[in-house]
């Protein structure tokens, strides 16, 4: 007779080691979004951050400790008092919250970045746990590259760190080195070797250098770990972290061979898979496992669209809803098939046009081969009501847009990055622009799809004007309330 599935604990880590990927960083609004469908996935531990890193990533820790219910909000920091109060600060409106430190181990990390001796590693292990349980009883510790760490001191430093007060031991295979025969047996040698072992929680933490950080994952949870540290779609610097949906989906459907389970809930995965996507301009490969993609017809009633927007996740209200519908069945005329990805850029595209000033309300364009390049004339409309045109000449349709568009709302960025990708198949589908720009010293990215990617990357540019309009605005009320 089975008994009934021990529970994992699911640690995410998106917007910690996964915005760690380059351009990956998410503005304080984007990461709370973040961190309120995590909760709603069922994550149990969300890492919000690292505060000691800046004040912008100090102030978003605090944001989403105290605004997102529901999971254990944690924050990493060094083995250092600084850090360790900086990351306590941030976290003290969650109503549960835990304290991450980590220092490294390995011998090379010992030796070559650290510079310190391994009774300087065992000490300053020691001092970082116990800083960290006096503002906190919830309080984990990672041996930095335990992988490559000797055994025997590896079984010291966790052994003396539990005996400070940590409550949950992490075992990162930092630079994915690893293997799952030796990641087995190094989990194994820890629960024999190290004393009050059994009284704490086991985590497991893998990067994919070598492919196999879930594999690498559901191996340390055959051998004894009982959380497992993870990100969506497996984002993360370098080739990124052990992906979130696999881990979980390969648990849930080997449930007969783990006989674990999580709090996730898997009609989740889909939408805050594609959240992550759309916001940190990470593609998802079409043969990437579990999050695929399903169609819709161009016939579809507003109730089918409706049910379709609400399992990709989307709440949107009824003024949102009905620009979307229009948007649809627009495209649906162009278009011979639609699939989830057409719908995500229709929303994303009016859930952008919707936040700002701006509203692109035309785009002409003429073009020819010849020494004349382009003309691009563009008519916007303002929140106030104005109407503004402006015509401009560039090298080809897209820069005589961008030109126009900059006249237009008289605002100069410089372009630093503009990239078209297919959202779908075939020779009707709609091309998602995306455009990285600098304004002020400040990066700025902006994102939008059409069939036409002279309109896609004209909206995308328009994006990020409508969120430099929106920061100016604010910066400007702060500046007329402290000077009141």
């Amino acid at each position: 007779m089975s008994t009934d599935p021990e529970r994992v604990i699911i640690f995410d880590t998106t917007l910690r080691d996964g915005e760690q990927a380059p351009g990956c960083s998410m503005t304080r609004p984007e990461k709370l979004r973040v961190a309120r469908a995590l909760a709603e996935l069922g994550v149990d531990v969300i890492e919000a951050g690292f505060p000691a890193g800046s004040r912008a990533e100090w102030e978003c820790v605090e944001a989403v400790a105290r605004e997102v219910q529901g999971p254990v909000i944690c924050g990493l920091a060094r083995c250092d008092p600084e850090q360790i109060a900086l990351a306590a600060g941030a976290l003290r409106a969650a109503a549960r919250h835990r304290l991450h430190v980590y220092l490294g181990t390995s011998p090379i990390y010992r030796e070559t970045r650290l510079h310190l001796t391994p009774g300087q590693i065992l000490s300053t292990a020691v001092m970082g746990v116990s800083t960290a349980r006096e503002f906190c009883s919830d309080v984990e510790f990672s041996p930095e590259d335990a992988s490559r760490t000797e055994l025997e001191f590896l079984a010291e430093v966790i052994e003396r760190v539990i005996e400070a007060g940590a409550t949950t031991i992490n075992i990162p295979d930092t630079l994915g080195y690893t293997v799952p025969d030796e990641f087995s047996e190094l989990f194994r040698y820890l629960r024999t070797n190290v004393r009050g072992i059994a009284k704490v929680t086991l985590s497991v933490h893998c990067h994919d250098d070598l492919g196999m950080a879930v594999a690498n994952s559901l191996t340390a949870v055959v051998a004894g770990a009982r959380q497992i540290e993870c990100t969506v779609n497996g984002i993360g610097e370098r080739a990124g972290n052990c992906s979130l949906e696999e881990v979980v989906m390969a648990l849930r459907t080997r449930a007969a061979f783990f006989n674990l389970a999580t709090n996730i809930q898997p009609a989740r995965l889909y939408p805050v898979s594609r959240l992550v996507s759309n916001l940190t301009g990470v593609l998802i490969a079409r043969n990437k496992a579990v999050v695929g993609e399903n169609v819709v017809g161009k016939d579809s009633s507003r109730q089918a669209l409706r049910e379709r927007l609400q399992v990709l996740g989307f709440e949107l209200d009824e003024s949102e809803f009905n620009r979307v519908f229009s948007e649809f069945k627009a495209l649906a005329e162009r278009k011979e098939e639609l699939f989830d990805g057409d719908i995500e850029a229709l929303v994303l595209r009016v859930e952008a046009s919707a936040g700002g000033p701006w509203d692109l309300k035309q785009l002409r364009i003429n073009s020819s081969s010849g020494p004349e390049g382009a003309q691009a004339t563009i008519c916007l409309k303002h929140r106030d009501g104005r109407l503004v045109e402006h015509t401009a000449r560039g090298d080809g349709p897209v820069d005589a847009a961008f030109r126009a568009l900059e006249a237009a709302c008289g605002v100069a960025v410089t372009l630093r990055k503009f990239e078209v990708r297919a959202v779908t198949e075939g020779q009707d589908a709609q091309g998602e622009a995306v455009v990285q720009v600098e304004y002020q010293n400040r990066s700025y990215r902006g994102a939008s799809a059409s069939t036409d990617i002279v309109e896609a990357g004209t909206r995308a540019l328009l994006e990020v004007i409508n969120r430099i309009e929106l920061t100016r605005a604010t910066t400007q009320q702060r500046s007329a309330a402290l000077v009141n």
